[in-house]
């Protein structure tokens, strides 16, 4: 990652591929296979590895809360992201009435908790214009019955980057709702923590672990600040996350803990800690922000590239409106996908689009080669 050398060392399964896929899965690195492989060992001491598993558990939230800006007792790692919204609905406590607002760029985790038979709150989209989300758009929509607004910090369908900042001040502005974000596709790609100002303002932050952090499946990062604990509060059953469960009066009552801390409802997922924690000690020694400096320019230069061959963007043509990803149409998207990928070249397709992904160990070279075989793609199929 960053240069040749290391690029080479920590992601050899890249060598003589071009992987512009990270936004759906992200290639490890070996620090992640050592996590797993020291949960193993750890795990052969029976009760005794307990102690070794609960230090893993808190270093990798200490490590995620501060590329998150938040502190280790405001973070709680569970399953997945999906996991997380469903908590989060639940602590909301919707009732008739109650109205929930999701973006069309959102990922189906984040909306699809709300649109269930059980959930009583009304949906609301708010609706992109031109690949972006604009916040006069949303105005519209907010209103004193306005309980979540939902957004994407990047969308994994057209890699628009939200102003976290500006939304949450419409939202706190003419609503009384909560604003949650998921960062899925930022985390680990773009500086999140304190100083960047990227998620200020933000009420809830949720992400899963297998893409841009380089991490395993079966982790969901949940930020929760400090001034939101009692809001986020989940009422759900477990023990972990249950304030003195096996105290005298656990047969009559059940407190959730405050907070971040209510999302971790059962045993942890010691063996996606343990990786979750290699790939956080991974990209916090790399440096998120060098990350940045060095892929940002990737992403502008493949934008040009694809803007000179005429392609249908979807996703926004300034580059400042977004992070890693790239997302065009084509009605041939089939058929330019398999030309591509039979020359070693890795980009996602769906339904008639393509999206293109840059991280940190990705090269100009990757560039030039997507755009010359894209290029010799359009010509030929």
């Amino acid at each position: 990652m960053l240069d040749a050398a290391t690029r080479a060392r920590d992601f050899p399964a890249l060598a003589g591929i071009v992987y512009l896929n990270t936004a759906a899965e992200g290639i490890p690195p070996p620090a992640v296979g050592e996590g797993l492989s020291q949960y193993f060992r750890d795990k052969q001491l029976g009760m005794d590895g307990r102690l070794r598993h609960a230090a893993v558990h808190a270093e990798a939230r200490r490590l995620a809360a501060a590329l998150v800006g938040l502190e280790a007792d405001d973070v709680a790692i569970c399953s997945c992201s999906s996991e997380a919204f469903n908590l989060a609905s639940l602590a909301l406590g919707l009732r008739e009435g109650d109205e929930v607002v999701v973006t069309d760029l959102d990922f189906p985790a984040s909306v699809t908790p709300f649109l269930q038979d059980g959930c009583p709150a009304a949906v609301k989209v708010w609706r992109s214009r031109a690949g972006s989300l604009v916040t006069e758009d949303l105005v519209a929509l907010l209103s004193p019955r306005t309980r979540l607004v939902s957004l994407p910090l990047v969308s994994f369908y057209n890699g628009f980057r939200a102003a976290v900042p500006a939304v949450a001040e419409v939202v706190h502005r003419h609503s009384p709702a909560l604003l949650a974000v998921d960062i899925t596709q930022g985390l680990g790609r773009i500086p999140l923590d304190r100083d960047s100002g990227a998620l200020a303002g933000a009420d809830l932050i949720v992400s899963s672990t297998h893409k841009w952090l380089l991490g395993p499946h079966g982790g969901g990062i949940v930020g929760v600040p400090p001034k939101r604990r009692d809001a986020w509060t989940v009422p759900a059953g477990g023990w972990f996350n249950i304030h003195d469960a096996f105290g005298a009066d656990r047969f009559e009552r059940a407190e959730s803990l405050p907070g971040a801390a209510s999302f971790a409802v059962g045993m942890p997922n010691y063996p996606a800690l343990y990786a979750i924690h290699g790939a956080l000690e991974y990209l916090s020694g790399v440096g998120v922000a060098a990350i940045d400096r060095r892929a940002a320019p990737l992403v502008s230069e493949c934008l040009s590239g694809l803007r000179a061959l005429g392609v249908d963007l979807l996703s926004p043509t300034d580059p400042a409106r977004l992070a890693g990803i790239l997302a065009f149409r084509h009605p041939r998207a089939d058929a330019l996908h398999r030309f591509l990928h039979d020359r070693q070249i890795h980009v996602m397709h769906h339904a008639g689009r393509l999206r293109v992904a840059f991280h940190g160990y990705n090269t100009e070279a990757d560039v030039a080669t997507f755009l010359r075989e894209f290029a010799s793609a359009l010509a030929t199929v």
